[in-house]
């Protein structure tokens, strides 16, 4: 890590965290000032709510985060398997409880037991609930690493680019792709099955056995490194180490060694041995027992926060006189990402940038397979398991159709900005940003009846 983000760094560790309290405050104050303006106008009042409802999930998740990675580091984890696995399922806490809460929300509203009736309000609420992740996934893909880009290229000076292993890419990336390939083929049919849950969760399993398959080829490499620079010493070029280790069928890459190396030379305290609590006034010593309870704490008060956004979500949707669908695939997947967004930065700020880029993607497949799968189990039994359906009075949920396309064109595009080079510059991330200004205008646009396949007359 170099020394202007080190110094970032400690300033952050070395007590609460004024920034976010300055922000809570700050929304806090907002919110009494436009109380007696938001009765006359719901809207503001609305706004403000999403506002305090990021910062609790946020707040929530970030000792999440810390006991997950105090987990990964006692497992020996490498950071893009740790930020693919723990921090992504860390950070999409508040997709899999939103999505949950769509559906029993809508069903449970229902005045009749009509199991048809049930299933014609289900499908409007897994409609907010697919817009909600499928809202993140591009918010993740494409805000999150502009964001990291942006904030290296100013606070790093001397490694102002975000460098990402190939493997992230080749595999998080592909995986994702997948994912989404297969949702887009479910998404093509009018209705949903029960059954797809189950392929999204198994496809999320044979992800977590490549990902466990990795890790023991991690493992096994820094055990060899370690025993090997034990027999030459750390003044050893990286170099021939790496193709000493090479001639073993050790898979061994310039950056783990140089991680090795450095580690070995610094005698710092293990930042994750504490979980930062309430803006990081308290801080909770991990271990077994308090890193449990910690994730169950943190998941009840992010649960909560989540029904709350759901709310809201349908209330505001009711105000504007739109579907709720667009207003989820905005509001609700923007709050919910919150997370994800500051779990990001705060691994590129530890030097960690395949660790930021393998939590986007990773968030990501846990959203389809996970954050989908269960919500469509739920609705599945709610309406004696029959079909979810993707309709609205013989017409597709508005917004589903353009969607599809959306996702695989900006999934595409990003993940070519990321390859090439395996690099990410301040440049590409103002291109980042503009794609999803592109996103948000459509979702804007799209709230008053506009279609892109209509308009392609597809």
């Amino acid at each position: 890590m170099s020394q202007d983000v080190d110094q970032i760094q400690q300033t952050e560790d070395g007590g609460p965290d004024w920034i976010s309290i300055g922000v809570t405050i700050a929304s806090i104050i907002l919110l009494i000032v436009l109380s007696p303006w938001g009765l006359n106008v719901p809207l503001g009042f609305l706004i403000v709510q999403v506002v305090l409802i990021s910062i609790v999930i946020w707040q929530a998740c970030d000792p999440f985060a810390d006991a997950a990675q105090w987990v990964g580091e006692t497992l020996r984890l490498p950071g893009s398997v740790r930020g693919a696995t723990l921090d992504a399922v860390a950070s999409s806490m508040p997709e899999l409880f939103s999505g949950i809460f769509f559906v029993v929300v809508a069903v449970m509203n229902v005045p009749t037991d009509s199991v048809a009736a049930m299933a014609q309000t289900g499908a409007e609420g897994y409609g907010s609930t697919l817009a909600t992740c499928a809202g993140s996934a591009v918010y993740n893909m494409i805000l999150i690493p502009a964001f990291c880009g942006i904030f290296i290229s100013i606070y790093r000076k001397s490694k102002p680019t975000i460098d990402v292993e190939p493997e992230v890419i080749s595999r998080d990336g592909m995986w994702f792709i997948l994912c989404e390939l297969v949702l887009i083929i479910f998404l093509f049919n009018d209705r949903m099955y029960w059954w797809m849950g189950l392929v999204f969760i198994g496809m999320y399993i044979a992800y977590v056995v490549h990902l466990f398959i990795d890790a023991k080829r991690y493992q096994h490499a820094m055990d060899a490194i370690h025993a090997h620079l034990g027999d030459v010493g750390h003044d050893t070029p990286t170099e021939q180490i790496v193709a000493t280790l090479q001639e073993e069928n050790i898979k061994a890459t310039h950056m783990l060694v140089e991680k090795i190396k450095s580690s070995a030379d610094e005698d710092e305290e293990d930042e994750a041995d504490t979980a930062g609590v309430f803006y990081g006034i308290f801080n909770v010593r991990l271990n077994g027992l308090t890193a449990t309870l910690v994730l169950l704490a943190c998941t009840g008060v992010a649960a909560i926060s989540c029904y709350w956004l759901v709310e809201v979500t349908n209330e505001t949707a009711h105000v504007l006189n739109v579907p709720v669908f667009f207003v989820a695939v905005i509001l609700a997947a923007a709050a919910s990402s919150v997370p994800d967004t500051f779990l990001s930065i705060g691994a590129a700020m530890r030097g960690d940038d395949s660790g930021a880029v393998s939590n986007v993607f990773g968030s990501n497949i846990f959203d389809i397979c996970i954050c989908l799968s269960i919500p469509l189990l739920v609705n599945s039994y709610l309406i004696d398991w029959q079909p979810v359906l993707l309709v609205q009075n013989g017409k597709p949920i508005e917004g589903l159709v353009d969607l599809r396309l959306l996702l695989i064109t900006f999934s595409a595009i990003t993940l070519f900005v990321l390859w090439h080079r395996r690099q990410l510059t301040r440049a590409k991330s103002y291109f980042l940003c503009f794609l999803y200004a592109l996103f948000i205008a459509y979702a804007i646009a799209g709230s008053f009846g506009f279609s892109i396949v209509g308009m392609l007359g597809l």
